[in-house]
């Protein structure tokens, strides 16, 4: 829908200017949301054909013609394949000239044939029929040809998961429009990277437009640093739950218009590259996803222990005191970082010689490294124009920068004028290997954190560098542009016919970024290639750091695409010391997930400003928990390492003293990540997805099936009310105290300042370790297993599983003669308990002299009896076995017979010497308790 206001020049009032204003912007908004249909008539399905490969190729003509946005692409090929049994492809182009897609060698996938390579098989006339279907095993395309539509159905049940019949398909060179319509009990999760202030769940009428922004994720309903055009889509069909996801493979910017009954893609360029996962459960979901675009990178172990970073350690004098004073105050520390405090001038791949002297700094690193300790530093995309400067000298003798008319495009970032590495160029990655290596012979880092990559520039436009003065000053902020520069608009790509939501106020797609009419390699226009920035510079930096001695890398990058979480971790970015933020990293953290980047965590404390205590306290307790578990701050904010403030020591110790325990488990959970996709912080629903109570649920969350994490998320609270699913439930810190839940229910828990609610699941077996304030120190300590039955249970099965591996290797995986994997099981049949274990390449864990000490069996009825254990084939002697018994403590009010609670009890049998690399089988009947 369309209007027009008079051009005529009008005085108006202060008041009147306002309103007016208010006006065009809503005017505005509604003709962004509204559909097509009226003004766009479609296509028409000309012909079709099934290929020899299987798939579906077509030919579309467009019906009627307008000028609005640019003129229709007159015919468009379509392009249909059931790829696998649980994904299927529906690819939309122009049939007559290529467009750009996301790159074939940094996303692998089938390339769809083009239309001259189908013209000599069988075509069949779209005027002879209406509408036909296209069946798969779990999935059906069903189209109709005039005007073209599609729906893909699940076959299991007949629903209708995509249906563009809601509006007319419109295809333009720099606009592309699509529509769905949706049930309106649908629950949508996805679409990011923005911070969602009504959690995780989509919400109807927010803003969703994806474009990679170096924007503060302060800003809410943004377009933020990364982008994720994928939807999982959660119904309850009548009591069964059914999930499916829907990606639209483009790296243009788009705005997203989600409705509630509807979705509506609003694109500026590229094509539609639709793929259907079916599902049906989430973590199938993600499973078929992240097996499409690249399962999430092997982490080594360290990366899972505590990180400790500021904006701001000005000399290595301040690290060491850094670390030293975690030491003191026993907070479990892993690694340390530093920003660009370490650099000379802020130049990528240099050594302050002052601040950071060479000699000095690799005898403070040989030090934390004989400890297990790590240390990561920042390298920024934009390298500084300087002749004397070695990284630079080379990147310009190797032709590796962004042009401008033939130019590398000149920015700002923090070491001044900049230009920027193409990282679509081949010269330019093997050019960034060289200096990655060259930078580790420096220094021997052990990972590197890539910020700034989306792509962020304190100007605007084009710019040269000014005579006769200094820029950047040294006076005013270093973020202020200080360049001599002037809009670029002369272009379409600069200023194209539909305007995005960009950084929530539709500014140009070129502002604070490089200019979109800035080249890349082969001619790729930055317009296109914008959002993959990050994308490309994660995986030059993953082959840099794998090159290096063959050890697994760790990246953390801020921008990400589809298929970043292949190559690196990411962190939330820029966020504040507030309550609301707090709340925020959990949706944030859950959303990664599902994007196949489960390596995840925000700044614990807050980025800036300063943090209160109590808001320090309560931030570590669920950081902790985060999979990327980092402290980072900037330099105008006080200092806030864990250790500042005795009461956030007390609480840090406690959280991370717990998180360190549970270190085999989270290892285990980033190879289940690794192997199938299965993030490691997940929804409540992911578990219990029939439970549609908790399809909205954004302040807890599950590590792994079900271990949950309940945290107090407001001020002056010394209780939390959390979602209970259905079952047994555990605490950590306490495992003779259990909550029953016969169905899903909120329950008030005790939280003093201290205290996190972490409980286990029934019918779970997690391997548990000692605990220490370095991972390398606690890997090797001995292991408890802990076993939740169902309290009281007569029947039942846990199971649990442990992956062991030489977290240097590049690989994460079994075969390699350095790894184990064991499985755990156990059962319970009236008296009799029996747990045991089935070890997959056994020779690693054996090696390294693991054993299981203790087993915790939590909910039987009865008390411990004789044990009997058996460890391979031999009977191993129990004389030295412990068995005790503690009762259960129950929640007041809960719903469980008295009886019942009287006979339930915690059983542990200590003294063990298991073999974590030997099968083992252990069993006893248990006794009445009077």
């Amino acid at each position: 829908m369309f209007f027009s206001l008079p051009l005529t020049p009008l005085v108006l009032p202060s008041f009147s200017r306002i309103f007016l204003g208010f006006f065009i912007i809503c005017a505005l908004f509604i003709d962004l949301a509204s559909t097509s249909s009226d003004v766009h008539k479609g296509y028409r399905l000309v012909s079709i054909q099934e290929s020899s490969n299987g798939s579906l190729v077509g030919l579309l003509q467009v019906k009627q013609k307008n000028n609005i946005y640019g003129p229709d692409i007159p015919l468009l090929q379509l392009f249909v394949k059931h790829e696998t049994e649980d994904r299927l492809r529906v690819h939309i182009t122009d049939a007559e000239k290529q467009r750009w897609e996301v790159p074939y060698n940094l996303l692998p996938r089938e390339k769809p044939p083009s239309l001259k390579q189908t013209l000599g098989g069988q075509r069949k006339d779209a005027n002879t029929f209406t509408s036909a279907e296209f069946a798969g095993t779990e999935l059906i395309f069903v189209y109709e040809t005039d005007p073209f539509s599609f729906s893909v159905k699940r076959k299991s049940n007949g629903e209708i998961l995509f249906d563009s019949s809601y509006s007319n398909l419109v295809f333009k060179d720099q606009y592309l429009e699509l529509s769905t319509k949706l049930p309106k009990d649908a629950s949508l999760y996805g679409l990011g990277e923005t911070t969602q202030p009504h959690g995780i769940k989509l919400y109807p009428n927010d803003s969703y437009t994806l474009y990679t922004t170096d924007v503060s994720a302060i800003n809410l309903n943004t377009d933020l640093y990364g982008s994720h055009p994928v939807y999982m889509d959660l119904r309850n069909v009548g009591g069964e739950a059914y999930a499916h996801a829907v990606l639209l493979l483009n790296s243009n910017g788009m705005d997203v218009f989600y409705r509630g009954d509807s979705l509506t893609y609003k694109v500026i360029g590229g094509v539609f590259d639709l793929y259907f996962f079916s599902g049906p459960t989430p973590l199938a979901v993600v499973d078929h996803y992240t097996a499409f675009i690249g399962r999430p990178a092997a982490m080594p172990y360290w990366a899972f222990g505590f990180h400790q970073c500021r904006w701001g350690y000005h000399n290595l004098s301040v690290v060491e005191d850094v670390v030293d004073n975690y030491k003191k105050a026993k907070i479990p520390l892993d690694v340390i970082w530093t920003d660009d405090d370490h650099m000379d001038g802020r130049k990528d791949f240099t050594l302050n010689p002052v601040n950071f002297p060479r000699p000095k700094l690799l005898a403070f690193l040989e030090k934390i490294h004989a400890q297990g300790m790590k240390y990561v530093v920042i390298v920024d995309p934009g390298i500084g124009v300087n002749k004397s400067y070695g990284v630079y000298q080379r990147g310009v003798a190797n032709d590796v920068f962004i042009k401008y008319q033939g130019k590398p495009f000149l920015a700002q970032v923090w070491p001044g004028a900049v230009n920027f590495p193409d990282f679509l160029n081949p010269k330019t990655v093997e050019w960034w290997v060289d200096e990655v290596r060259r930078f580790h012979e420096l220094v021997p880092v052990d990972g590197l954190w890539i910020d700034m990559n989306e792509v962020s520039n304190f100007c605007t436009g084009l710019c040269t560098i000014p005579e006769g003065r200094i820029c950047p000053n040294g006076t005013a902020p270093g973020w202020e542009c200080c360049l001599d520069c002037k809009n670029v608009t002369q272009t379409r790509w600069d200023d194209p016919p539909y305007k995005i939501n960009a950084s929530g106020t539709q500014v140009p797609i070129g502002y604070k970024t490089i200019a979109t009419s800035a080249v890349h390699y082969n001619g790729v226009l930055e317009y296109d290639a914008h959002s993959i920035y990050g994308f490309s510079q994660s995986i030059a930096t993953h082959k840099g750091l794998l090159g290096i001695e063959g050890k697994r890398p760790f990246i953390l990058t801020r921008s990400t695409y589809v298929g970043s979480g292949h190559y690196a971790a990411h962190w939330t970015g820029d966020n504040k010391g507030t309550w609301e933020d707090l709340r925020y990293s959990i949706s944030t953290m859950l959303n990664f997930g599902i994007f196949g980047v489960p390596m995840v965590g925000s700044d614990i404390c807050g980025f800036y400003p300063a943090p209160t205590e109590e808001l320090c306290n309560r931030w570590i307790e669920v950081g902790a928990f985060y999979p990327f578990s980092r402290d980072h701050a900037n330099f105008a904010s006080p200092r806030q390492e864990l250790y500042q403030w005795e009461s956030v020591a007390e609480s840090a110790r406690n959280a991370l003293g717990m998180r360190y325990k549970l270190l085999p488990y989270l290892y285990t959970l980033s190879y289940e990540a690794h192997t199938t996709g299965a993030p490691i912080a997940r929804p409540l629903f992911f578990t219990f997805t029939n439970e549609t109570k908790l399809y909205g649920l954004s302040t807890q969350f599950l590590l792994g099936r079900g271990l949950m994490v309940s945290p107090v998320l407001e001020s002056n609270k010394t209780e939390v009310e959390a979602m209970f699913p259905p079952g047994s439930w555990y605490d950590m810190f306490d495992t003779s105290k259990v909550i029953v839940s016969k169905e899903t229910r909120a329950v008030v828990l005790d939280a003093p300042l201290h205290v996190i609610n972490v409980h286990l699941y029934q019918n779970t077996i997690i391997p548990m370790q000692q605990g220490g304030t370095i991972s390398k120190d606690a890997r090797m300590t001995p292991f408890t297993l802990v076993v939740a039955f169902p309290l009281g249970a007569m029947k039942g099965k846990c199971k649990g599983s442990l992956f062991l591996d030489d977290d240097e290797l590049p690989e994460m995986r079994l075969g390699n003669g350095r790894s184990t994997y064991v499985n755990f099981y156990a059962t319970v049949s009236k008296d009799s308990f029996k747990v045991w274990s089935d070890v997959e390449e056994s020779k690693f864990a054996l090696e390294k002299g693991w054993i299981i000490e203790k087993v915790a069996v939590l909910g039987l009825r009865g008390s411990g009896g004789t044990v009997d254990v058996l460890a391979g084939n031999e009977v191993v002697d129990t004389s030295k076995v412990e068995v005790s018994t503690q009762d259960h403590e129950y929640l007041e009010k809960m719903e469980v017979d008295d009886e019942v609670k009287m006979k339930n009890v915690r059983v542990e049998i200590g003294g063990l010497e298991l073999a974590v690399g030997k099968k083992f089988v252990m069993s006893w009947k248990m006794g009445i308790k009077a």
